[in-house]
């Protein structure tokens, strides 16, 4: 008989398995310990560059390229994008004023497309070139000047290089594009600040919650802009005045007489009379000083006022279109080439959709000014010349054709216009003083703070104006490391951070295998 000893041992039971949470907690220490060693080795690798033989952080770009080469670079692609922008929308609009003529063979004739003498946009175009492409190239280069001179990389290196650069718009000779552009930045300056201080939660504007307060802020600006148009024309840059002038439908005679009228001034018969000549309307009575000019007076064309604002709606739609579709196509094309060609008809049809859009807008515009303009005729024996800023303001509530994320770029675009045309008028009435070049250090000022936006607080400012100047900056600041500057430790946390997607998952209830929610071997080197 066997002994006990001698007999098979029945096979022991496996040991119960782990809790999961336990088995993964020694994993998540070596991930921790594991990310903090590499973060102290990136500090000490920052802090032994700055302290080597360098003595200054390093640059954004390339380590075989140097500073200079990097800058006359970033100049030369920049002037190259922005002069041909700009001589491709000369070139559209010159196609769509041929078309109109139904010249359809000289489409093929560059020597009526492009001729000096039909299309003059070259002198333009490089001034236009010199401030983008000179901004950008000396931006980068004051950006590499200031980290080796103070040995360090600080938000007040933005600043100071974007501010100094800022100085390009001496580029453009124009004084009145100047100021303008300058208002521009400085209203872009405010967003960006309103923004970062109401994402603090320090302060924010009572009303700022509302759906339609871009609409608002757009009504407003277009209500002073329409008052000067009609009132003080002299306080409108003159390029925007005649933009404004070539929209309506209305002549300058007649405006020339509004503003005589409401001022209680004698009106110019003469002038007037000669233009109504000109209509075939010899018939209508004028008078010296009228309480109020008829509408007869304003559109001689036709007596309804229904006819002439439908003309009105329509006639602006056939001359704006081609702006519109210029302003939309050109710089897709040219700033986003690789979309273009993957998908050319695409890009063709958005431009087409975009600008049907943006049309219909403008000629609703135009359509509700001359509107109330003929309503007030109707009810009033007097003129007013509040009744254009009030005009100008429901006017614009056709702004809510526009895409919502258009309407703030809009109000934005023309909230300038009005700061321009108020600056001036305080300053024709010696309540603000008269300082030569002050919309060049503006425009510096403004330029150092939407560069410190930019790189500190981008998420603050306009996605269409920081993708925008990180496009001619090249996009060096969306990346201020290189690529090629990416050591291993850079690697390691980039797969690290991919690591906690599979935890997010855990904690809403689905479960992994332990060994897909660390797998190590997923770390290149381990």
């Amino acid at each position: 008989m066997p002994s006990p000893s001698s007999l098979p041992k029945s096979p022991t039971s496996p040991p119960p398995p782990l809790d999961d949470a336990a088995a993964s907690d020694p994993l998540r220490e070596a991930e921790d310990r594991l990310r903090d060693a590499i973060e102290e080795l990136q500090r000490r690798q920052r802090t032994a560059a700055a302290r080597g033989s360098q003595h200054h952080p390093p640059c954004d770009h390339a380590n075989d390229e140097s500073c200079v080469a990097h800058a006359i670079g970033n100049l030369c692609q920049s002037f190259l994008l922005s002069y041909g922008v700009r001589v491709g929308i000369g070139i559209l609009l010159r196609a769509f004023k041929l078309a109109r003529r139904q010249s359809y063979s000289s489409l093929l004739d560059l020597k009526q497309l492009v001729s000096e003498k039909d299309l003059i946009v070259r002198e333009e175009a490089c001034r236009i070139g010199l401030f983008f492409g000179g901004f950008s190239g000396s931006y980068h280069a004051i950006r590499c000047l200031l980290r080796k001179y103070r040995k360090k990389e600080t938000p007040l290196n933005a600043i100071l290089a974007g501010s100094i650069a800022g100085l390009s718009i001496l580029a453009l000779d124009d004084s009145n594009r100047r100021r303008t552009l300058s208002l521009y930045l400085l209203a872009r300056v405010a967003q960006s600040a309103y923004n970062s201080a109401k994402s603090k939660n320090k302060f924010h504007f009572w009303g700022s919650h509302w759906r339609h307060g871009d609409s608002l802020l757009f009504s407003i600006a277009c209500a002073q802009v329409m008052y000067a148009f009609v009132m003080r024309p002299e306080s409108l840059p003159k390029s925007y005045h005649e933009f404004i002038q070539k929209t309506g439908p209305v002549a300058q005679p007649v405006y020339k007489a509004v503003r005589e009228c409401c001022r209680g001034y004698p009106v110019d018969i003469a002038s007037l009379a000669d233009y109504l000549a000109e209509k075939g309307r010899s018939d209508i009575k004028l008078e010296e000083f009228p309480s109020i000019l008829p509408c007869s007076v304003i559109h001689p064309h036709t007596n309804s006022c229904l006819v002439h604002n439908a003309t009105a709606t329509s006639a602006t739609f056939r001359k704006t279109f081609p702006l519109y579709f210029s302003l939309t196509f050109v710089p897709f094309v040219v700033l986003r080439l690789q979309k273009f060609l993957a998908a050319p008809a695409r890009t063709f049809m958005f431009a087409v959709k975009d600008s049907v859009r943006s049309t219909a807008f403008l000629s609703a515009f135009v359509g509700i000014f001359q509107g109330v303009i003929c309503l007030h005729r109707k009810v009033a024996s007097k003129d007013n010349k509040l009744v254009y800023w009030i005009a100008g303001g429901l006017s614009a509530l056709s702004v809510l054709l526009e895409k919502k994320a258009r309407r703030g770029e809009l109000a934005l675009y023309v909230l300038p216009r009005a700061g321009d045309s108020l600056w001036y008028i305080l300053v024709n009435r010696h309540l603000l003083p008269d300082i030569k070049n002050a919309e060049v250090f503006l425009f510096c000022l403004c330029m150092g703070g939407i560069m410190y936006y930019l790189e500190h607080e981008p998420d603050t400012m306009a996605p269409f104006l920081r993708g925008l100047i990180r496009r001619f900056l090249s996009s060096r600041i969306s990346n201020p490391v290189n690529s090629s500057n990416r050591n291993a430790s850079y690697t390691y946390l980039q797969t690290l951070d991919a690591m906690k997607k599979p935890k997010l998952l855990e904690n809403d209830g689905s479960e992994a295998p332990s060994e897909k929610k660390y797998n190590l071997e997923s770390i290149p080197g381990l």
